[in-house]
């Protein structure tokens, strides 16, 4: 989970303020020490924990919390409200002002620019954008082919002119081409080397010269901590990047290096990779990440990610079925598909006010089980699944062989659809109430 050691130690040392009817300066600063040692812990900038804690302590002592009558609370608002200011307050957005908008992927090699350059097509894609990956990268062996693939995986033209050509050519040519062609969002994915040299700086500042990019984004591996931001420190000396986008933060369970940039080069972050999957691209949100940083949620993203997972016009028809007590294991088969794509449990569960990372770790979510309920339901005939009050003992015997699961299995998921249903029944006859309340809810039974 991302953040999750930080997070951890900060809601613990947060909570010990709770509890007290009166703060005094000795309890801020030993809240401070704590909260100093779990920043430097997570990686981030000594200068930036220093000018972080000793805001958060001059504020701490001021009259908003010494005359308070929960101080403790407004500790954790001064706590969030500093987290917020470190990573830029508010969502930095993509400038497309000009047409076609030109993107420039800069970063090392190994970040996975590529990945991205597709992902962040995907992500252009799906708000009726038309963009177009070019393949500026003419140095990395199969660095053309891949991007070709993943480019045809999100449904995204790649425009290519081999290896031969200078990738200055490469770009200019792409961009006439989207001109011609209607895309109107132009990504170029450009050649990363092991360390910062010269000759990248200056062929990324030629391609810079001769397509004027709207953005200039810097790619970057989260898990390599402070060397992120001395990076992006090198990168936007030359070439004055216009956004950052944090690569691998879900392996990354520190992520100092999201709280540091800004602060230190005062580039935004734009854009996080939260996964490996072409879909796992998300804007940046500084509020939201500092809420669930300090265990108080991020429900925004939670109703984005239903919306973009959860297709509308089933979930009206389900709210008919739910109702009417039409529901059937095929529309619970549906129901967990779409709960599903909407990424990790944990990582959806994190984002509910009040389910902090203490509580979570309580919670065993075994995904292998909804491989398991999903293996039951497609051994069930159509009649089953419509009917599963005409299962049998022979019935549960052949579906559990058909699985590859127990009858026991078969059985305790029959017995929570039972009851299910009774429950939706209730639901059903709430009228009006449920009719406001159904849309986004997942009937689960784990």
């Amino acid at each position: 989970m991302v953040f999750e050691s930080l997070s951890d130690k900060l809601q613990n040392t947060l909570s010990k303020l709770t509890g007290k009817g009166k703060l005094s300066e000795k309890d801020i600063d030993a809240a401070m020490r704590e909260v100093r040692l779990a920043l430097l812990e997570a990686d981030v900038n000594f200068k930036v924990v220093k000018n972080f804690v000793k805001k958060v302590k001059e504020r701490s002592l001021g009259q908003e919390v010494m005359e308070s009558l929960t101080p403790g609370q407004q500790v954790i608002k001064i706590v969030n409200d500093e987290l917020k200011k470190l990573m830029g307050e508010t969502e930095a957005k993509i400038d497309f002002s000009k047409k076609p908008t030109v993107i420039l992927m800069s970063g090392l090699q190994g970040a996975g620019k590529t990945t991205t350059s597709a992902k962040l097509a995907n992500l252009m894609k799906k708000q009726s954008k038309r963009p177009l990956l070019v393949a500026c990268d003419v140095y990395r062996p199969a660095a053309i082919k891949q991007l070709q693939v993943v480019g045809e995986q999100v449904g995204v033209p790649v425009f290519s002119m081999g290896d031969k050509i200078s990738p200055v050519d490469i770009a200019k040519a792409a961009v006439e081409h989207a001109k011609k062609n209607g895309n109107d969002v132009v990504i170029l994915d450009t050649a990363g080397r092991l360390h910062i040299d010269e000759d990248l700086m200056n062929e990324l500042q030629e391609i810079v010269n001769e397509t004027e990019p709207s953005e200039i984004l810097l790619v970057l591996d989260a898990m390599t901590g402070q060397d992120a931001v001395n990076v992006a420190e090198a990168f936007d000396s030359r070439l004055k990047l216009t956004g950052v986008i944090l690569t691998k933060l879900d392996g990354d369970a520190r992520g100092g290096a999201a709280l540091s940039i800004r602060a230190v080069t005062d580039v935004p972050i734009k854009f996080i990779a939260t996964g490996e999957k072409l879909d796992q691209l998300e804007t940046f949100h500084p509020d939201r990440m500092s809420n669930r940083i300090l265990g108080m949620g991020d429900v925004l993203s939670l109703i984005e990610k239903a919306q973009a997972n959860f297709d509308e016009k089933k979930a009206s028809e389900l709210e008919q079925k739910l109702r009417t007590q039409s529901f059937t294991f095929d529309d619970f088969l549906d129901q967990m598909e779409q709960m599903k794509n909407m990424g990790p449990l944990e990582d959806i569960l994190a984002m509910i006010p009040g389910m902090n990372n203490k509580a979570l770790k309580n919670v065993k979510i075994d995904e292998k089980e909804f491989v398991k309920v999903e293996a039951i339901i497609k051994s069930m005939t159509k009649e089953e699944r419509v009917k599963p009050d005409i299962i049998d003992v022979s019935r549960r015997k052949r579906i559990a062989e058909g699985s590859g699961c127990s009858p026991a299995d078969v059985n305790k998921l029959l017995k929570q659809f039972k009851d299910l249903r009774k429950m939706m029944k209730q639901f059903g006859k709430m009228g009006n109430k449920m009719k406001r309340g159904s849309r986004f809810k997942m009937p689960f039974p784990f």
